[in-house]
């Protein structure tokens, strides 16, 4: 089980990476901007950002893991890096000049024509994380996660830092009477310097990935590149349907309510989502781990069981990891202000609905090694369409509520689609039943908990350890865990 015990600790320290600076953003930025911001306010920042993860699929099109797939098998990798980085490095320069030429009727397709000079940083911000992406991807290939990491808290520390500049120390300095010159600091911008704060650090988080891209030591390869958008073109597809499932219901959201002020209503929602959001986090670290182990592992003779361990161990921690958020809420809300919190019901279903993707990314190991990807494309494609249906159909009756279930339904079905083709093309023992027992019973735990009248916070807490401690318990009885991880048993002591 060393492989376990790697990819374990792989997963960890990509979750500096990963967790660290976004709970540094939901810790700290979150909770500033709900109090700092109206609800509409908080709207345009969760709108736009919905938009901006569109746009960074588009401009990254799948050659990130088009950049795997060749690098784990190329004898020359450095071509593969080359060309991969060369090819984003063009696009997102060419989307830059294009954009800006045509930046009025970029801005009144994102109805922003009136905030210009957002959708200005918004198109930088996209560039540098596009430009970005390959270098990271480098990082991670070469099993490199400690740097990965760091720089990915740079980029937000730096953030936070400007952040509370602008938003919090500047205008204290102006109330005081300080006089800031024009071009450091105009109060006019207000939540624009979001977006400016957060195109500062991108900018800067390039510049100290230069000893990667400077360290290119092959030339573009012509050939090559046909390979690469031949493979990762149908990503592009499925990235685009992804993020119709995670982000269409931001960006359509003021545009189905009924509500007078849609953006209000798109910031209450964003900022619950931001709680269930905390859900993802594990998850996005994970894939990182996990998808050089799906290509490294491909050629043993034991991939398939190994495969299924995985799968089954990724459901526990991911279990409680659930149980943690949703049993724990009374906790967790305080990262948003009072004001928006009516939204807090959606947090239990949306979680579910990221735990379901981080089943969906576990089955997708049949179509990847397998260089089907085509088969991802049609089954997010799927999933894409159950989402746009529930959102255009229920949210102008149900609301934002609508939105939430869409999830569930979207990833559901792309998991019961996937396992289904994965054992036709690639049958892997996942332990289907077991797995499906453990979901039943979190989420009878939450349903539980969500149901009950605690007579104050402190019984209410108790109660909640105690059931999670029970799952925790079942689980390790039945499965052993914690033995798999430390090689000691503990209930033989």
């Amino acid at each position: 089980m060393s492989y376990i015990n790697r990819l374990a600790g792989q997963t960890l320290v990509y979750g500096l990476g990963t967790i660290v600076p976004r709970f540094l953003h939901y810790l700290v930025l979150t909770f500033f901007y709900t109090r700092v911001f109206s609800e509409s306010e908080y709207g345009i920042v969760t709108e736009l950002y919905a938009f901006m993860v569109l746009f960074l699929v588009i401009l990254t099109y799948g050659m990130e893991t088009g950049f795997f797939r060749y690098s784990s098998s190329s004898p020359d990798r450095e071509r593969v890096f080359a060309t991969a980085f060369l090819s984003l490095l063009v696009t997102s320069l060419f989307f830059v000049v294009v954009a800006n030429l045509f930046i009025g009727s970029f801005a009144q397709a994102l109805r922003y024509e009136n905030n210009r000079v957002y959708i200005r940083m918004f198109i930088f911000i996209l560039a540098f994380d596009a430009i970005a992406a390959i270098p990271f991807a480098r990082l991670r290939a070469d099993n490199r996660p400690l740097r990965f990491s760091i720089l990915k808290i740079i980029n937000v520390l730096v953030t936070i830092v400007l952040v509370l500049f602008f938003l919090k120390i500047a205008p204290e300095m102006v109330k005081k009477g300080s006089v800031l010159p024009g071009w450091l600091y105009n109060p006019d911008l207000g939540v624009g310097y979001v977006f400016f704060c957060n195109m500062i650090a991108s900018g800067f988080v390039v510049i100290l990935l230069l000893p990667e891209i400077l360290s290119i030591k092959r030339g573009f390869s012509y050939t090559l590149w046909k390979r690469l958008l031949a493979y990762s073109l149908p990503l592009l597809i499925g990235g685009l349907a992804g993020t119709i499932n995670d982000a269409l219901d931001k960006m359509i959201l003021r545009r189905l309510t009924p509500e007078e002020d849609g953006l209000a209503v798109v910031g209450e929602y964003g900022a619950s989502y931001k709680v269930a959001v905390l859900m993802s986090l594990f998850i996005q670290m994970f894939r990182f781990a996990v998808e050089p182990f799906f290509f490294e592992k491909s050629g043993h003779k034991d991939a398939r069981e190994s495969y299924a361990q995985v799968m089954k161990y990724f459901v526990i921690i991911t279990l409680i990891i659930y149980l943690g958020i949703n049993l724990y809420i009374s906790i967790f809300q305080n990262i948003i202000d009072s004001k928006l919190r009516d939204a807090l019901s959606i947090v239990p279903i949306v979680s579910m609905g990221y735990l379901l993707y981080g089943i969906f990314v576990n089955l997708s190991v049949w179509y990847k090694i397998n260089d089907l990807t085509r088969y991802g494309a049609i089954l997010t494609l799927g999933g894409a369409l159950i989402t746009v249906v529930i959102n255009l159909a229920f949210v102008p009756v149900y609301g934002y509520k609508a939105s939430a279930w869409a999830h569930v339904a979207c990833y559901g079905s792309m998991v019961i689609a996937s396992f289904f083709l994965g054992k036709r093309y690639y049958p892997v023992p996942y332990q289907t039943l077991r797995i499906l027992f453990y979901l039943l019973i979190a989420i009878l735990i939450v349903v539980f908990a969500a149901n009950v009248n605690y007579p104050d916070m402190l019984t209410e807490l108790s109660v909640n350890t105690i059931l999670i401690i029970a799952f925790v318990i079942m689980v390790e009885k039945r499965d052993r865990i914690l033995e798999t991880i430390t090689g000691r048993n503990i209930f033989n002591r």
